[in-house]
């Protein structure tokens, strides 16, 4: 069961967006397993992807069509298949879908951006696909989130509203993953939209600023996919300034509104991971630069011993320890490095602290929401990831997968 994960009441519609979901029986029959999201003219879109190197044929294509700096006019998902490992007969197929789609608007191939998500090494059932596309049905956001669910318990789904220059603008976002998260990226796929008006060259800023703050910082088993996707769009219909450039007045306002939406919806695939009971969030404070931060942040959310630990509720700290001292962290002293459990200072000065006592690392370990706190003391930067623990159920979804 998902920890602490609320689906909200209200997800707020953007203009200049259209949502239509179909059952298309790719895996399971009567199943929402199509999501296509059509874009009205005016908009920019802006995406990053998966960095493993046998990225699907999806990921291929939204690259390519992306690059070809087209405006973009649909999005089309799907459950049920990964089309990774496919080769060039999987290009063909999620080709033939966009298609097919970009026949229905009236609108070149390469404005189509395709995304799949599910099994690997399986050919994508395109005929499926094309026959559930014209009998497609108009849906609201919070259907769309299930629509493109595939171990995940709960759609995840974020809404917010933000003031830019006296005008409203609004952001909702959805996305999907339980299972195969791990940077960079994760198994995830993500789409926010938001009607305030961005160009092209901005919004590919952002994307890459909110993915590395949000996306970028989670990992539930350390398996980074094959299929992970981040996309933002920019419909431009609201009455906000035009956003040109980071120096513009409304940038930071909305940046940090769009950054709070992609943070909610990482964390809620964390909160939904394969099997969780327990939260974690992992801070790593006092270092020279973010990505040593980021390194002995991961050793620790990576690590299947600490993971089975939190589960557990066993306060077995010394695998934290262990943790912190094999990250890519070379020069690491560790008789300068604090680490505490919530409020609990568990070691200093290069061992137990004296204080420390077994019975309140059991109070908070015990907690379905517990922080990892590390000060390295020798910087200002920081970073924080979050994570989760490994479950018996975990093992099981994912000894069952393909069944």
């Amino acid at each position: 069961m998902a920890v602490n994960l609320v689906v909200p009441d209200t997800l707020l519609p953007v203009r200049g967006v259209h949502l239509s979901v179909a059952e298309a029986g790719i895996k399971k029959a009567d199943r929402k397993d199509v999501l296509v999201i059509r874009l009205d003219k005016g908009n920019t879109v802006a995406g990053v992807f998966t960095q493993n190197r046998f990225c699907a044929a999806p990921v291929q294509i939204c690259k390519a069509h992306l690059d070809a700096g087209v405006q973009i006019r649909a999005l089309v998902i799907n459950t049920g298949n990964a089309n990774a490992g496919t080769g060039e007969d999987g290009r063909s197929r999620a080709l033939s879908v966009c298609r097919a789609l970009a026949a229905e608007l009236d609108c070149q191939i390469e404005q189509i951006l395709p995304f799949s998500t599910g099994v690997i090494l399986e050919p994508l059932p395109a005929d499926k696909i094309l026959a559930a596309l014209p009998v497609r049905r108009e849906a609201g956001w919070k259907e769309a989130a299930e629509a493109i669910m595939t171990t995940d318990t709960l759609p995840k789904a974020v809404s917010r509203q933000v003031l830019l220059d006296g005008e409203t603008a609004t952001i909702t976002g959805i996305a999907k993953g339980a299972g195969m998260i791990h940077p960079n990226m994760a198994t995830m796929l993500g789409f926010i939209a938001t009607d305030a008006p961005i160009t092209r060259p901005v919004l590919n800023q952002l994307v890459r600023e909110v993915a590395d703050v949000s996306f970028n910082c989670i990992s539930v088993d350390g398996d980074t996919s094959t299929n992970d996707s981040f996309i933002l769009m920019s419909t431009g219909a609201a009455a906000t300034p035009l956003i040109d450039s980071s120096e513009h007045p409304a940038y930071a306002i909305l940046k940090a509104a769009l950054t709070g939406v992609a943070i909610e919806l990482a964390q809620a695939i964390v909160r939904d991971g394969e099997g969780a009971t327990k939260f974690i969030t992992v801070k790593v404070e006092g270092g020279r630069s973010v990505a040593e931060c980021k390194a002995v942040a991961y050793a620790i959310a990576r690590s299947p011993l600490v993971k089975t630990a939190f589960f557990a509720s066993d306060p077995n700290l010394g695998r934290l320890l262990c943790a912190i001292g094999y990250s890519e962290m070379s020069d690491l002293d560790v008789d300068r490095l604090e680490l505490y459990l919530d409020d609990v200072l568990v070691a200093c000065d290069g061992g137990r602290h004296p204080a420390y006592r077994e019975e309140d690392g059991q109070r908070v370990m015990r907690q379905d929401e517990i922080t990892v706190r590390v000060v390295l003391n020798r910087g200002v930067a920081e970073a924080t990831v979050w994570t989760c623990d490994f479950s018996y159920e975990y093992v099981k979804i994912n000894a069952d997968y393909r069944s």
